[in-house]
This record gives structure tokens, C-alpha cells and sequence, in this order.
């Protein structure tokens, strides 16, 4: 890799305190050339969906999450309004809450529960992490982000005692999210064990007239905040969803809205070689043949950005993951991404990535600050941030050596500005890549085929149970209920959720029978 190729293909943007390396991609000469006219139209695309073009068509809606850091580029002025009113709204209730005008059953709030799941509980997390500090955050945060019970048994654990003190969040765009309606219950009973009023202590993000929407107004919950059709949860990070969070741990919102609306500028250009987004989008095209071949490894060499490929999981998988394109061609779109962060890695699964099975690409993320203070040296000249810093280059150069290649993004430090930043830049090279693609990165109809099968899941596990109460106390086989019920093909399934059922005393017992297939199961 040669000094005049980096040269080349390092794009520093001072302004931003942000560089991206593609050098480390081994495209030619002719590529970018090659590619303007595609990333050209995806410059015109991306501009209709800023004006409020129907950018989602499956489901008919505009695409609206950038005006969320610079309100004045809706479309209609009563959107505008909508943003700029639930932005003051929430830094309202951050105020009114550190401030104990608004205080839990047993004084002010100390922590906060987040029940919600995919885009309403990732990006939390990831800005709660990136950005907390225990000795200035105003609040603790937990999360319900699952409807696995043990889970929430173990945060309900860390929260014994403190119900009263704990302001809980609930985040559902329609109300009937499955996994968020039992955290919500869940939570609930909790509160109401402990003799604490649930409704006194909660604040509901959802959309317009829902399901939640109605049963905070009834149960005259704290206040409510919107979740627009416009904004997917995915991409919803600097909507309500992550910005009161934010505003509750006492972080930056309004510095990571400047992030974001700054590297929204910068990847607005229509100058490709200026445009940090557009390279990112096009070095994924390259890497990955346009068609997936490849994973993304995103590999950032801080703690604090740890939780950042769990975030990109979301974001890049969901939106690029597609079975059909835009003319309705099956094309099994996608790019698959992991990692966790540097130098842990080293000690984890960077071996593969330099001698094993090559079926990815690395993007790299470099923070230049150590820490806010000087660092002590643990060896002579050479500080911890050092070996880091050696860590990540002698990985990234070991990795080229051996035909691995790589995305670097640099930035100073992690602050609120940078991780509005990262946020934006990766929102916009999604949207890019779609239209490089001919996908549409705004819908998921995947996700919502998964919820469908899991309703039905469901419907069986009740005819599994009236039928068994129908057969007077007579154990049966998963075999022969399906033959009662005629569902022979659903055997497999059957025994599945019987034996949970068993497992959990849910009024259904289990002989001890080998091989285990041959269990026979009855109603206690």
C-alpha cells in the first residue's frame, strides 16, 4: 500500500475532527469513475427523500429522519412545528425531572427503565455507553429489551428497592410490539408489588392514537412524546426515542443533533471524492461484489464505541437485507455485520480474519484521544493508549498484508458531536447503498413475517392445551397430538413447546421417557 495511494483516498474533513481511509480497499483506477453515474442518481434520490418524496413506497410513507437535526427541511411547516415543539418537550422534562419538579413516589428520580426493543433500546444503549459517565450522568438507565423473563428478573434485581426513585420509558411506535407490551406489563406488576403507582412513574414514546398511546391517556400516565411514521426505529436515534434518554442520563442531545446536521452537510456534496458517506457506500459495493459476498467486521479501537456494531447491526442488516428489489426481482440483498471492538478482538477472532475463511471486510474505527488527562507510562516512552494505537495498525497492516482489506474512520474523541456524527454518516451510506443497489432500505418485511409466524406459534401452543384438556387427563405423545389435532407436520413444534411448558410448571407434566420423543405429556 503505497504512500501516493493513501494520499489519494484519505479524505479529512477538519471542520468534523473526521477522516475516512479507503486506500485500504483494493479498487482500480477506473472504479469511482466507473460508479458516478449510479452515485449520482443516488445523490438525486436522496435528494427527493429529503424534499418528502414517498421513499418508502411498500408502505406509502415519506422518509423524514434527517430533518430530525435540522427541522427547517420538512416539507410542510407543521412538521417542522412537531419537531421543534417534542425537542423542547423533551429537554422540558429533562429539566423538570433532574430538577425534582417532577419526582417518583419516594423523591427524585434516580434511574430510568427503557422498555422498548430493536431501534428503541440499540441506539439507547449505544449512546448511554459511548457517551455516560457515572460521576456526571443525573440518572442510571436499564433497559427492557427483550421478553425473555430472566432477563428482566435480573434488571428488576438491580432495581430492588428503587421502583419508587425509577422513571420508566416505553417506546412503541404502534403500541402493540409484542416483546415491548409484555415489558411493559412486566414492569407493571412490578411497580404494583412494590406498592408504587406504575402510571405515576411513566412516560410513553409511541405513535399518535396506538394501542400505548390510548392506554397512557387513560391511565393518565406522565406525558406522552411522538413517534412519526416517518421515522423508522432503526433510524430513530435522534428522534424521542433516543434523545430523551439522552436528556435523562444528562448527556448532550442538542451537541449530537450538531454532529449530525454538520456531517449531513458534508454528505450532502455531490463531489464524490468529498463525500465520506458516498465512499463509505461505494467501497461496500466494491467490497462485497454489490450483492453481499462479504461481511462487514466493524473493529473500533475504544471501550466507549464497543456497543457500535450492535447498533450497525441493525441499521445496515434491516435496511439492506432484502429479498426484492425496487422492480420486484429476487435478489437476496444484503451485508451481514459483527464485531465488538479493539484490541479484545485480538484475542478473540482476529486470527480467521488473517488466515481464515476471507469472506469479509473490515471498517476500522480510530479514536486519536486517549483520555482527558496525561497518561503514566507502562513502559519506557510508551503509554496504554500507545499500545493500542499498535494494536489497531499492526492489526489493520497484518490483515493487508495478507489480502484483508479495510475502511479506517478516524475521529478526535468521543463526544456528543462525533457519535451524531457516526450516526448520520452510516444513515446516509445505507441510503446510498440501497440506491446503488435498487433496494428499498426503508421497510422490513422480514421483521414483520417473523412477528406473524411467532402469532401463530402462539395459536398453536392454545389448541395444544384444549386439546389435551379435551383428552381427560390421558398422556399423549407430541406424535399423537398431532395427529388429533391433524397437524401431523407440526409434530416437531408440538413437543417443542410442550416440554417448555413442563419446564416451567404451566400445568402441563412430562414423563421421563428415552428416547426423549417418546415423552408423553398431560395437563396436571
Amino acid at each position: 500500500m503505497s504512500w501516493e495511494r493513501f494520499k489519494q483516498h484519505y479524505l479529512s474533513i477538519n471542520e468534523l475532527d473526521f477522516a475516512i481511509d479507503i486506500s485500504r480497499i483494493d479498487f482500480g483506477d477506473d472504479f469511482l469513475s466507473s460508479m458516478e453515474p449510479k452515485i449520482q442518481a443516488a445523490y438525486t434520490a436522496m435528494q427527493e427523500l429529503e424534499a418528502g418524496a414517498i421513499s418508502n413506497p411498500d408502505e406509502g410513507r415519506m422518509v423524514g429522519h434527517y430533518w430530525l437535526r435540522n427541522s427547517a427541511l420538512a416539507p410542510q411547516p407543521e412538521l417542522t412545528a412537531e419537531i421543534d415543539k417534542c425537542l423542547a418537550d423533551i429537554k422540558q422534562i429533562a429539566a423538570d425531572v433532574h430538577s425534582g419538579a417532577i419526582k417518583g413516589a419516594n423523591g427524585n428520580f434516580t434511574n430510568c427503565l427503557i422498555i422498548g426493543i430493536g431501534g428503541s433500546a440499540l441506539g439507547p444503549q449505544f449512546v448511554a455507553d459511548a457517551l455516560g459517565c457515572p460521576k456526571a450522568d443525573k440518572m442510571k438507565l436499564f433497559f427492557f429489551d427483550n421478553t425473555d423473563p430472566d432477563g428482566m428478573d435480573r434488571t428488576l434485581a438491580a432495581l430492588d428497592g428503587q421502583l419508587g426513585n425509577t422513571l420508566s420509558v416505553v417506546i412503541s411506535k404502534s403500541g402493540g410490539t409484542a416483546e415491548t407490551r409484555n415489558g411493559m406489563l412486566e414492569a407493571q406488576a412490578a411497580y404494583t408489588a412494590a406498592g408504587v403507582d406504575f402510571a405515576k412513574h411513566a412516560i410513553a414514546i409511541t405513535g399518535l392514537d396506538s394501542k400505548l398511546d390510548k392506554v397512557a391517556v387513560s391511565e393518565n400516565w406522565l406525558t406522552r412524546l411522538p413517534m412519526w411514521d416517518w421515522v423508522g426505529g432503526r433510524t430513530s436515534e435522534l428522534a424521542a426515542v433516543g434523545l430523551l434518554p439522552a436528556a435523562l442520563q444528562a448527556l448532550d442531545i442538542q451537541g449530537m443533533l450538531d454532529g449530525a446536521a454538520a456531517m449531513d452537510v458534508a454528505t450532502r456534496r455531490t463531489e464524490t471524492a468529498q463525500n465520506p458517506a458516498a465512499l463509505l457506500a461505494l467501497m461496500w459495493h466494491f467490497a462485497t461484489e454489490g450483492k453481499g459476498s462479504k461481511d462487514m467486521v466493524v473493529l473500533p479501537y475504544k471501550d466507549r464505541l464497543m456497543l457500535f456494531s450492535k447498533y450497525l447491526q441493525q441499521l445496515v442488516m434491516e435496511s439492506l437485507g432484502k429479498e426484492c428489489d425496487l422492480d420486484g426481482n429476487t435478489v437476496n440483498q444484503g451485508i451481514a455485520v459483527y464485531g465488538n471492538k479493539g484490541s479484545t478482538d485480538q484475542h478473540a477472532y482476529v486470527q480467521q480474519l488473517r488466515e481464515g475463511v476471507h469472506n469479509f471486510f473490515v471498517t476500522f474505527i480510530e479514536v486519536l484521544q486517549d483520555r482527558s488527562g496525561k497518561s503514566i507510562e507502562v513502559a519506557e516512552g510508551t503509554t496504554t493508549g500507545d499500545f493500542l494505537q499498535g494494536f489497531y495498525l499492526g492489526t489493520r497492516d497484518a490483515l493487508y498484508d495478507n489480502g484483508r482489506q479495510s475502511v479506517t474512520i478516524t475521529i478526535n474523541e468521543v463526544t456528543p458531536q462525533a457519535v451524531g456524527q457516526l450516526i448520520a454518516l452510516f444513515e446516509r451510506a445505507v441510503g446510498y447503498y440501497a440506491t446503488l443497489v435498487n433496494i428499498n432500505a426503508y421497510h422490513q418485511p422480514g421483521v414483520e413475517a417473523g412477528k406473524k409466524a411467532a402469532a401463530s406459534v402462539l395459536e398453536l401452543e392454545q389448541k395444544v392445551l384444549a386439546a389435551l384438556k379435551s383428552n381427560d387427563g390421558e398422556a399423549l405423545t407430541a406424535e399423537a397430538l398431532a395427529a388429533k389435532l391433524g397437524l401431523e407436520s407440526q409434530a416437531e413444534l408440538i413437543f417443542k413447546l410442550l416440554l417448555r411448558l413442563a419446564a416451567n410448571d404451566r400445568g402441563v407434566s412430562a414423563t421421563d421417557k428415552k428416547p426423549i420423543y417418546e415423552t408423553e405429556f398431560s395437563l396436571v
